[in-house]
């Protein structure tokens, strides 16, 4: 079963933080399970497509997502 959001701000770890708090180490929980197991090599590349996503969701191009990308 893949974990929403929610569950992870609900982490019984975390439950008693501020809000903000609480929201970042949910996210970072979050990317942590996504990324578990794969490569470095993988794991920028998942990084790069999330923060492309990420700017078309704001109407937005990044220049580059990596320090090592071809475009950099």
């Amino acid at each position: 079963m893949t974990k929403t959001f929610d569950d992870y701000m609900n982490d019984p770890d975390i439950i008693d933080e501020p809000m903000g708090l609480r929201i970042t180490h949910a996210m970072r929980f979050k990317v942590r399970d996504e990324t578990k197991g794969m490569t470095f090599e993988k794991r920028d590349a998942h990084t790069s497509e999330a923060v492309k996503r990420a700017f078309a969701v704001i109407g937005m191009t990044p220049k580059y997502t990596s320090p090592y990308a071809e475009n950099a």
